[in-house]
């Protein structure tokens, strides 16, 4: 029998973080200011006249990148105890979105997603009577298809699959091409009711040598960061195209008595929102015209986000998952399950300040957004839990 524990009431928490883009942004010309308290700030319209703004937490551009993980690492780490927990990054295009979840290098400028296997990882530690594994799977979502970020690429390190049988690789290349076009990713549902990514690959996670996990995790990253689409557009030079949603899958099983507690950590870089006066796409090329539908893709699965954090908070009877790829993939996190949990990223350029402006209302939308009781997801018994070893996910 399944059995689910009801946990504290969680509403949707927004963070504003607010990125050093532009020398010339300074205080004089900024049309952000954060206000004392570290939850509110405000905003000049395109009126020039103040509109204000209360968030849980204002992160200034100065803010370390340790200083905002701290902020949510009690939240990262339930999904030890089997939540299905989500963080999303927030915000128009340029705006550091990418940066606040990946972040660069090994040191101080690492974002939240190395430092939440970390954190994990050394958590375990402490859990005596448990055995924990823990896998890694990387997906991005461009024009409303999913693609696997770590199938991609050639010579995966944990691949033994990828062989290169030519100087430029281009061998390689194509036998995962076609192993990407045989093995199409599809959203399906287990027997439990909970969401999985057919054919996803899951990569394991060393649990007892923190050192070797980590390494893992930087070949993950790595591998996904050379497989995401991105693009030039005139309103940021290395554009993401696409969502990605980085998933950490936990399952740990007590040793006295056979519990097993599933949880997943999905951390979502959302593309950036974009206006289509300010991209200037050719539309006389084949690049203009491709930018144009990747970004009309993206505002549309955006919108679709707003349509079911708005059927939320109306306490609709339907609720519109299934519009985009993106809410389906995370139902269970948005549904009254999980736990969720938004950064609003800003550019604090004045040329910006009407998209930061739309995205201060968006997570306006987000924060009136009431979850229900979060559950944990704890059975008896040996069920798979959805994913299958460095292959594929497959139901239970």
């Amino acid at each position: 029998m399944k059995k689910k524990d009801a946990a504290c009431t969680i509403k949707y928490k927004n963070y504003a973080v607010i990125t050093e883009e532009k020398k010339e942004c300074c205080e004089l010309s900024c049309p952000i200011n954060i206000h004392p308290s570290g939850t509110s700030l405000t905003i000049l319209n395109k009126e020039k006249e103040e509109q204000l703004f209360s968030l849980d937490k204002v992160f200034a551009p100065t803010v370390s990148q340790k200083e905002v993980f701290e902020e949510v690492a009690d939240f990262v780490q339930s999904a030890i105890d089997g939540y299905n927990v989500c963080l999303f990054s927030y915000g128009q295009t340029g705006s550091g979105k990418t940066h606040t979840m990946q972040g660069c290098g090994n040191a101080d400028m690492r974002g939240i997603i190395p430092r939440a296997v970390e954190l994990i990882l050394d958590s375990l530690k402490g859990r005596s009577g448990w055995d924990f594994t823990l896998e890694a799977s990387f997906l991005e979502i461009y024009n409303e298809e999913l693609k696997d970020l770590l199938v991609a690429v050639p010579n995966s390190p944990w691949d033994s699959a990828s062989t290169n049988n030519s100087t430029d690789g281009s061998d390689s290349r194509k036998a995962l091409k076609n192993m990407n076009d045989k093995n199409k990713l599809s959203i399906k549902k287990n027997t439990d009711g909970r969401t999985y990514v057919k054919h996803l690959r899951h990569v394991p996670i060393d649990t007892t040598n923190a050192t070797s996990g980590m390494a893992t995790l930087e070949n993950v990253m790595t591998c996904a960061a050379r497989s995401r689409s991105v693009a030039f557009t005139h309103m940021n030079a290395t554009s993401s195209r696409s969502h990605s949603v980085f998933s950490l899958h936990i399952r740990g099983t007590n040793l006295e008595n056979g519990l097993v507690a599933r949880g997943t950590l999905n951390l979502c870089d959302l593309a950036g929102s974009e206006r289509l006066d300010r991209s200037n796409h050719d539309l006389s090329t084949p690049e203009g015209m491709a930018r144009l539908k990747e970004t009309q893709s993206i505002n549309k699965s955006l919108s679709t986000l707003g349509d079911v954090f708005g059927a939320l908070s109306a306490g609709s009877s339907h609720v519109p998952y299934r519009n985009s790829k993106l809410t389906y993939l995370l139902q269970d996190c948005l549904g009254g399950d999980g736990k969720a949990l938004m950064f609003v990223n800003l550019s604090p350029t004045v040329e910006s300040s009407f998209e930061s402006l739309c995205s201060l209302r968006f997570a306006q939308r987000v924060n009136q957004v009431e979850l229900g009781r979060a559950t944990r997801d704890v059975s008896q018994g040996s069920s798979s839990g959805g994913g299958t070893t460095a292959t594929s996910a497959s139901p239970s």
